[in-house]
């Protein structure tokens, strides 16, 4: 039976992850992480929770014994945060390049130094390159769905890669909203019990990341990206029993919001998404012709639902949480390289809410406003923007 409950949305994950039946948990403590994970060692410490609960030194120890379970056989859960993701950085790269799919919620703040706790998408853009499937949400009702979908995509044959939610810290880890609960019965009948393609077994001996020559490595990097390309595929498929189990939405690699004859485009990811949904709504009914494409699956990136859905527009402006140095936001990066054959949309890059910095529905106005004037005047506008609501549009 569903029931809607106000819930934090850490304590929205655990609930997932708690129905999903892990049978190995182990995370190290770090804000805004932690209160997933607690709740968690609860639930298994009072009983409600069949799963050993690992308690370990530090993040990459704990990615380390996740990454394990998951060569053993078992289905296995991880969380972190900031610099505790990079501390699993190496875990999750030998994850991905050995097919294990584990779970994991990166919850997402900014990285030092200078040091803050506050929210951006700097560290799990990081990670984008490792071979793990990213999605990014927008709510904690989105979060617990997603998690639930997340061990069916990882464990599925054809894809056998980790997957990692990434949620906004604070914003949606510490914010309380109404969440619908799904009944167990149907999350037992869209998620079986895990049985492992391959695994550790002494009577079936394996080698899992032995040592690769030129002969062979090319060869396994080229099957990782394969398994990223059906996964566009897998990933809808999956999305629909979900829905048809559960009656919930299915995860989408991207979500259109009044982008049908839409003159600009904006493009971002997270809990970002819901502002700019409210600010489109009211440019609209000034006459302002403005879409949104959001990104919820950034690994694999969804280039062909970008470029179908954005040929047509003027202008894209794509607002990233998050910077690659030297460069500009990897999701620009990303949606210049999928509309790159075209002559149009002109495609500008924004810099937005880094360590926490407040995006208002008047943020994204002026973002709209500054593509628009600089589509029409064809001035020349390398790399990115920098948005500073205190001092306006650098």
């Amino acid at each position: 039976m569903e029931k809607v409950e106000i819930l934090e949305g850490s304590m929205a994950v655990a609930l997932a992850v708690k129905a999903c039946k892990p049978g190995v948990i182990s995370a190290y403590p770090i804000s805004p992480q932690t209160h997933i994970v607690e709740v968690l060692a609860k639930m298994v410490a009072d009983g409600e929770l069949n799963s050993q609960y690992v308690l370990s030194d530090s993040e990459f120890s704990a990615a380390s014994i996740v990454y394990g379970a998951s060569a053993a056989g078992v289905r296995s859960y991880t969380a972190s945060s900031s610099q505790g993701l990079l501390l699993m950085t190496e875990v999750i790269y030998n994850a991905a390049g050995t097919r294990l799919p584990m779970v994991l919620t990166g919850v997402n703040r900014a990285l030092s130094a200078p040091i803050s706790i506050q929210v951006d998408h700097q560290d799990t853009l990081s990670l984008r390159d490792s071979g793990l499937i990213q999605f990014y949400v927008e709510s904690a009702q989105e979060a617990y769905d997603m998690h639930i979908q997340a061990f069916r995509i990882a464990e599925d044959p054809d894809i056998l890669l980790p997957v990692m939610i990434c949620m906004d810290g604070w914003v949606l880890t510490h914010s309380y909203e109404p969440v619908e609960l799904i009944g167990q019965k149907a999350i037992d009948a869209f998620l079986p019990p895990y049985r492992p393609v391959h695994c550790l077994d002494p009577e079936h001996p394996l080698t899992f990341g032995s040592y690769a020559e030129d002969d062979v490595l090319m060869e396994l990097k080229y099957m990782i990206q394969g398994a990223m390309e059906k996964a566009k595929v897998k990933i809808e498929e999956i999305a629909s029993d979900f829905h048809r189990i559960t009656g919930h939405p299915g995860a989408t690699l991207v979500e259109a919001y009044e982008t049908e004859k839409a003159e600009v485009i904006l493009i971002g990811m997270g809990s970002l998404v819901g502002t700019m949904k409210e600010a489109i709504d009211a440019m609209r009914s000034d006459g302002i012709s403005v879409g949104l494409m959001k990104v919820c699956s950034h690994r694999p990136f969804p280039a062909e639902a970008i470029l179908d859905c954005c040929q047509k527009a003027q202008a894209i402006a794509v607002l990233d949480r998050g910077f690659s140095m030297g460069s500009e936001g990897p999701l620009s990066l990303d949606v210049k390289a999928a509309l790159s054959n075209l002559e149009r949309p002109r495609i500008f890059s924004f810099i937005a809410g880094l360590a926490g910095r407040e995006i208002t529905t008047e943020t994204i106005r002026k973002i709209t406003m500054e593509t628009m004037k600089a589509a029409k005047s064809r001035r020349v506008v390398r790399g990115s923007q920098w948005v500073d609501l205190n001092r306006s549009i650098l």
